[in-house]
């Protein structure tokens, strides 16, 4: 049934893509402010309590509400998965920047290129190239196929019902919301480095299981070798992990200064080949397909390997 609900979402996600600002974000925000109001008083153990409240509650909750279905209609649990899934997880959610950036670089249309990756990454890009636009895309694009997808998959193979895919978008969301308001609110004191912490712990295996996908179903030895030799050179480690193997597995560089809000941004060359293009954004979509269906081809193999031992 895990397979399937996957499968089940992902199509409805790709027939009608979720509004995630309305359903998800906002009501994300509604429910951060209300734990920061009441336990941020600068300190990060505060911020752990508050995120061990928001996490056991919505996780501990999911998993009961599921198996109270379960136990009235297993249809009525596959069906609670597929909705949770459907909140939780998308690479829809960003991909029609991804596919407008694509289409405006083939037409030789750099300006509206530059505005789109501008609205996509909430910087400006008025200066960059289009290799350049089409290298930030690609990033992102990796980046978020793993936050929005494979991450989320993860979690919800590992624990009963939707709990883990709850836990693992609402800890993401504990970490850019609280987290990044850390880094640009001196005020905000510690409340935010708990949250940050906890989402790097969970984050740490998906990640590499991600990586090593894309290393298998693009250029092996090539994704290997950068993300052995380029990873930590990235601020973020877990960014640096999918886009130095994402880029080997491409065969295209990615990383390296870029114009950003006026300035020129120093950043480490990750992956290796030639300059990224609007062709290697169509091949950066095919490696996220293949890895998809990797993912399902091992969850149905191991649910064969399960029924053939039962």
């Amino acid at each position: 049934m895990t397979l399937f609900s996957l499968i089940v979402a992902l199509l409805l996600e790709q027939l009608r893509p979720l509004p995630v600002a309305r359903f998800v974000q906002a009501p994300l925000k509604l429910f951060a402010r209300f734990l920061e109001d009441r336990f941020n008083d600068g300190e990060s153990r505060h911020g752990a309590v508050a995120w061990w409240v928001a996490i056991l509650a919505a996780c501990f909750g999911a998993a009961l509400f599921y198996f109270v279905l379960w136990h009235v209609s297993p249809l009525l649990g596959v069906l609670f998965n597929v909705l949770i899934l459907y909140l939780t997880m998308g690479f829809r959610q960003v991909s029609h920047f991804f596919t407008d950036i694509q289409l405006a670089l083939r037409m030789g249309e750099v300006p509206r290129a530059r505005q789109l990756l501008g609205e996509w990454r909430g910087r400006r890009h008025d200066e960059s190239s289009s290799s350049e636009v089409a290298r930030l895309a690609i990033e992102e694009a990796l980046v978020a196929s793993h936050r929005n997808v494979f991450g989320v998959a993860f979690w919800f193979i590992i624990l009963p019902g939707p709990s883990g895919a709850i836990l693992y978008r609402l800890a993401r969301f504990l970490d850019e919301e609280w987290g990044r308001q850390r880094r640009l609110d001196p005020d905000f004191g510690a409340f935010g480095d708990f949250p940050s912490r906890a989402f790097a712990v969970l984050d740490w295996l998906p990640v590499r299981l991600t990586a090593a996908a894309f290393s298998v179903v693009g250029d092996f030895e090539d994704g290997v070798y950068c993300w052995r030799a380029q990873a930590n050179q990235w601020k973020d480690k877990a960014s640096g992990i999918l886009l130095a193997s994402g880029g080997g597995a491409l065969g295209v560089r990615l990383g390296m200064p870029i114009h950003e809000s006026g300035d020129v941004v120093e950043r480490p060359e990750m992956g290796v080949g030639d300059e990224a293009d609007a062709d290697f954004m169509q091949s950066t979509i095919g490696l996220i397909w293949r890895t998809l269906v990797l993912v399902m081809l091992l969850l149905a193999l191991l649910g064969i390997a399960g029924w053939v031992g039962n």
